[in-house]
Protein backbone atom coordinates (compact mmCIF):
# COMPACT_ATOMS: atom_id res chain seq x y z
CA UNK A 1 0.00 0.00 0.00
CA UNK A 2 1.51 3.49 -1.10
CA UNK A 3 1.81 5.78 1.85
CA UNK A 4 -0.65 8.46 2.14
CA UNK A 5 1.69 11.22 3.37
CA UNK A 6 5.66 12.08 3.07
CA UNK A 7 7.22 11.07 6.17
CA UNK A 8 7.98 14.63 7.22
CA UNK A 9 4.00 15.16 7.22
CA UNK A 10 3.01 12.23 8.97
CA UNK A 11 2.74 13.22 12.28
CA UNK A 12 1.23 16.61 11.56
CA UNK A 13 -2.26 15.32 12.93
CA UNK A 14 -0.72 13.77 16.02
CA UNK A 15 1.51 15.82 17.54
CA UNK A 16 -0.89 16.25 21.23
CA UNK A 17 -0.53 12.55 21.13
CA UNK A 18 2.83 11.95 20.18
CA UNK A 19 3.84 14.11 23.42
CA UNK A 20 1.93 12.90 25.98
CA UNK A 21 1.99 9.12 25.12
CA UNK A 22 5.23 8.56 23.67
CA UNK A 23 7.72 6.83 25.68
CA UNK A 24 10.98 8.94 26.24
CA UNK A 25 14.62 6.94 26.59
CA UNK A 26 16.27 5.76 29.01
CA UNK A 27 18.85 7.25 31.29
CA UNK A 28 21.14 4.45 30.65
CA UNK A 29 21.45 6.29 27.07
CA UNK A 30 23.61 8.91 27.93
CA UNK A 31 25.69 6.93 30.71
CA UNK A 32 26.60 4.84 27.76
CA UNK A 33 27.54 7.71 25.39
CA UNK A 34 29.29 9.48 28.43
CA UNK A 35 30.92 5.99 28.79
CA UNK A 36 32.05 4.46 25.38
CA UNK A 37 31.65 7.74 23.23
CA UNK A 38 33.13 10.53 25.97
CA UNK A 39 30.44 12.60 25.23
CA UNK A 40 30.94 15.59 27.63
CA UNK A 41 28.56 18.86 28.05
CA UNK A 42 30.79 20.61 25.54
CA UNK A 43 30.29 18.70 22.90
CA UNK A 44 27.88 20.42 20.66
CA UNK A 45 25.08 17.57 19.09
CA UNK A 46 22.60 17.78 16.11
CA UNK A 47 19.40 15.78 16.98
CA UNK A 48 18.24 14.81 13.80
CA UNK A 49 14.17 14.54 12.95
CA UNK A 50 14.22 15.72 16.91
CA UNK A 51 10.81 15.69 16.72
CA UNK A 52 8.91 16.82 20.29
CA UNK A 53 12.34 16.72 21.33
CA UNK A 54 12.34 13.87 23.98
CA UNK A 55 15.52 12.39 23.14
CA UNK A 56 16.79 16.44 22.54
CA UNK A 57 15.63 16.99 26.33
CA UNK A 58 18.27 14.41 27.85
CA UNK A 59 21.18 15.96 25.86
CA UNK A 60 20.12 19.51 27.05
CA UNK A 61 19.80 18.04 30.30
CA UNK A 62 23.51 16.91 29.96
CA UNK A 63 24.52 20.46 29.16
CA UNK A 64 25.25 19.47 25.39
CA UNK A 65 24.53 22.85 23.06
CA UNK A 66 21.91 20.93 20.51
CA UNK A 67 20.80 21.54 17.26
CA UNK A 68 17.34 20.17 16.95
CA UNK A 69 17.05 19.48 12.94
CA UNK A 70 13.14 18.72 12.72
CA UNK A 71 11.47 19.43 8.95
CA UNK A 72 7.86 18.79 10.19
CA UNK A 73 6.80 22.25 11.50
CA UNK A 74 3.87 21.05 13.89
CA UNK A 75 6.54 18.70 15.61
CA UNK A 76 9.21 21.21 15.68
CA UNK A 77 6.81 24.15 17.17
CA UNK A 78 5.78 21.42 20.10
CA UNK A 79 9.85 20.88 20.76
CA UNK A 80 10.18 24.75 21.23
CA UNK A 81 7.48 24.88 23.41
CA UNK A 82 8.55 21.59 25.51
CA UNK A 83 11.90 22.55 25.95
CA UNK A 84 11.43 26.45 26.10
CA UNK A 85 13.34 26.07 29.38
CA UNK A 86 16.72 25.11 27.70
CA UNK A 87 18.59 28.10 26.36
CA UNK A 88 20.91 26.01 24.46
CA UNK A 89 18.17 24.79 22.17
CA UNK A 90 18.93 25.72 18.90
CA UNK A 91 15.63 24.42 16.74
CA UNK A 92 16.20 24.01 13.01
CA UNK A 93 13.98 23.37 9.95
CA UNK A 94 15.87 21.06 7.88
CA UNK A 95 16.22 16.94 7.09
CA UNK A 96 18.15 14.13 7.79
CA UNK A 97 19.53 14.83 3.99
CA UNK A 98 19.70 18.53 4.07
CA UNK A 99 20.40 19.80 7.80
CA UNK A 100 21.02 23.56 6.36
CA UNK A 101 24.27 22.58 9.31
CA UNK A 102 27.75 23.95 8.31
CA UNK A 103 30.45 21.55 7.73
CA UNK A 104 32.35 20.21 10.36
CA UNK A 105 30.03 21.72 12.91
CA UNK A 106 29.03 18.92 15.61
CA UNK A 107 30.83 16.25 17.72
CA UNK A 108 27.95 13.72 17.70
CA UNK A 109 24.63 13.63 14.77
CA UNK A 110 21.78 11.61 17.14
CA UNK A 111 18.56 10.36 15.54
CA UNK A 112 16.23 8.77 17.77
CA UNK A 113 12.96 6.97 16.99
CA UNK A 114 13.51 8.66 12.73
CA UNK A 115 16.20 6.95 11.00
CA UNK A 116 13.75 4.37 9.42
CA UNK A 117 12.26 7.38 7.80
CA UNK A 118 15.25 8.82 6.07
CA UNK A 119 16.86 8.50 2.51
CA UNK A 120 19.48 6.15 4.12
CA UNK A 121 22.60 7.08 1.69
CA UNK A 122 22.23 10.88 1.33
CA UNK A 123 21.80 10.88 5.17
CA UNK A 124 24.98 9.39 5.38
CA UNK A 125 26.35 11.68 3.09
CA UNK A 126 24.92 14.67 4.80
CA UNK A 127 26.65 13.12 8.55
CA UNK A 128 29.51 13.06 7.50
CA UNK A 129 29.47 16.39 5.64
CA UNK A 130 28.53 18.50 9.32
CA UNK A 131 30.41 15.56 11.63
CA UNK A 132 33.94 16.62 12.88
CA UNK A 133 36.89 14.31 12.34
CA UNK A 134 36.13 11.31 14.53
CA UNK A 135 32.75 12.30 15.67
CA UNK A 136 30.09 9.74 16.52
CA UNK A 137 26.80 9.11 15.28
CA UNK A 138 24.21 7.45 16.88
CA UNK A 139 20.69 6.40 15.89
CA UNK A 140 17.90 4.96 18.52
CA UNK A 141 14.53 3.31 18.71
CA UNK A 142 12.49 2.00 20.99
CA UNK A 143 11.09 -1.42 19.48
CA UNK A 144 8.16 -2.60 21.14
CA UNK A 145 8.10 -5.90 22.30
CA UNK A 146 5.23 -7.74 20.06
CA UNK A 147 5.48 -11.37 21.62
CA UNK A 148 6.31 -10.74 25.37
CA UNK A 149 2.96 -11.04 26.97
CA UNK A 150 -0.59 -12.09 25.74
CA UNK A 151 -1.75 -7.97 25.50
CA UNK A 152 0.60 -7.25 23.37
CA UNK A 153 -0.02 -10.37 20.82
CA UNK A 154 -3.09 -8.79 20.51
CA UNK A 155 -2.37 -5.37 20.28
CA UNK A 156 0.05 -6.23 16.92
CA UNK A 157 -2.47 -8.70 15.51
CA UNK A 158 -4.61 -5.12 16.15
CA UNK A 159 -1.83 -3.39 13.88
CA UNK A 160 -1.75 -5.30 11.38
CA UNK A 161 -5.51 -5.84 10.89
CA UNK A 162 -6.20 -2.01 11.38
CA UNK A 163 -3.29 -0.50 10.48
CA UNK A 164 -3.08 1.66 7.22
CA UNK A 165 0.53 0.82 6.16
CA UNK A 166 1.93 -1.02 9.36
CA UNK A 167 3.22 -3.78 7.84
CA UNK A 168 5.25 -0.90 5.07
CA UNK A 169 6.91 0.93 7.84
CA UNK A 170 7.77 -0.67 10.58
CA UNK A 171 10.86 0.62 11.40
CA UNK A 172 12.57 -2.92 12.10
CA UNK A 173 13.01 -2.98 8.74
CA UNK A 174 15.68 -0.52 8.76
CA UNK A 175 17.18 -1.37 11.98
CA UNK A 176 18.72 -4.62 9.92
CA UNK A 177 20.48 -2.34 7.60
CA UNK A 178 22.16 -0.35 10.42
CA UNK A 179 25.17 -2.01 9.85
CA UNK A 180 25.25 -1.31 6.13
CA UNK A 181 24.48 2.20 7.08
CA UNK A 182 28.09 2.85 9.30
CA UNK A 183 30.11 0.71 6.43
CA UNK A 184 32.84 -0.04 6.20
CA UNK A 185 33.52 1.28 9.81
CA UNK A 186 31.82 -0.95 12.39
CA UNK A 187 29.43 0.25 14.61
CA UNK A 188 28.38 -1.41 18.37
CA UNK A 189 24.93 -2.04 19.38
CA UNK A 190 23.68 -2.07 22.77
CA UNK A 191 20.08 -2.75 24.48
CA UNK A 192 18.16 -1.30 27.40
CA UNK A 193 14.51 -2.60 28.66
CA UNK A 194 11.72 0.48 29.29
CA UNK A 195 8.29 0.22 29.87
CA UNK A 196 5.29 2.29 29.96
CA UNK A 197 1.68 1.62 31.99
CA UNK A 198 -1.09 3.12 30.92
CA UNK A 199 -4.93 3.29 31.76
CA UNK A 200 -7.16 3.26 28.65
CA UNK A 201 -7.12 6.43 27.85
CA UNK A 202 -3.25 6.34 27.53
CA UNK A 203 -3.53 2.96 25.88
CA UNK A 204 -5.82 5.13 23.16
CA UNK A 205 -3.33 7.49 23.07
CA UNK A 206 -0.30 5.79 22.43
CA UNK A 207 -2.22 4.07 19.78
CA UNK A 208 -3.43 7.59 17.88
CA UNK A 209 0.23 8.62 18.07
CA UNK A 210 1.32 6.19 15.55
CA UNK A 211 1.43 7.12 11.79
CA UNK A 212 -0.29 4.17 10.66
CA UNK A 213 -3.32 4.43 13.37
CA UNK A 214 -6.61 5.43 11.51
CA UNK A 215 -8.18 8.51 12.70
CA UNK A 216 -11.53 9.39 13.47
CA UNK A 217 -13.21 9.11 9.92
CA UNK A 218 -11.36 6.62 8.49
CA UNK A 219 -13.56 3.96 8.20
CA UNK A 220 -10.88 1.57 10.23
CA UNK A 221 -11.53 3.88 12.84
CA UNK A 222 -14.38 2.64 14.64
CA UNK A 223 -13.92 -1.03 14.42
CA UNK A 224 -9.91 -0.78 15.67
CA UNK A 225 -11.03 1.39 18.60
CA UNK A 226 -13.88 -0.86 19.56
CA UNK A 227 -11.20 -3.66 19.50
CA UNK A 228 -8.77 -1.68 21.47
CA UNK A 229 -11.38 -1.40 24.33
CA UNK A 230 -11.55 -5.40 24.22
CA UNK A 231 -8.36 -6.07 24.28
CA UNK A 232 -7.91 -3.69 27.09
CA UNK A 233 -10.39 -5.24 29.08
CA UNK A 234 -9.31 -8.69 28.77
CA UNK A 235 -5.88 -7.72 29.69
CA UNK A 236 -5.98 -4.87 32.02
CA UNK A 237 -5.16 -5.22 35.77
CA UNK A 238 -6.42 -2.76 38.03
CA UNK A 239 -7.36 -0.41 35.22
CA UNK A 240 -3.49 -0.62 33.82
CA UNK A 241 -1.91 -2.39 30.95
CA UNK A 242 1.55 -2.28 30.15
CA UNK A 243 4.16 -1.74 27.57
CA UNK A 244 7.54 -3.06 26.89
CA UNK A 245 9.98 -1.98 24.52
CA UNK A 246 13.45 -2.95 24.25
CA UNK A 247 15.59 0.48 23.84
CA UNK A 248 18.04 -0.36 20.73
CA UNK A 249 21.34 1.97 20.28
CA UNK A 250 23.80 1.81 17.82
CA UNK A 251 27.01 3.88 17.72
CA UNK A 252 29.80 4.55 15.92
CA UNK A 253 32.07 6.47 13.51
CA UNK A 254 31.67 7.18 10.06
Amino acid sequence: MAMSKTPTARFSDRVENYVRYRPGYPSEVLDLLRAECGLRPNHIVADIASGTGMFTRLLLANGNSVFAVEPNLEMREAGIHQLEAYDRLVPVAGTAEETTLRAASVDFVTAAQAAHWFDLPRARAEFVRVLKPDGWCVLIWNERQTESTAFLRDYEQLLLTYGTDYKEVRHERTTAIIHEFFAPAACVEREFDLRQQFDYEGVAGRLLSSSYAPLEGHPNYAPMMSELQWIFRTHASDGRIEFEYLTRVFYGHL
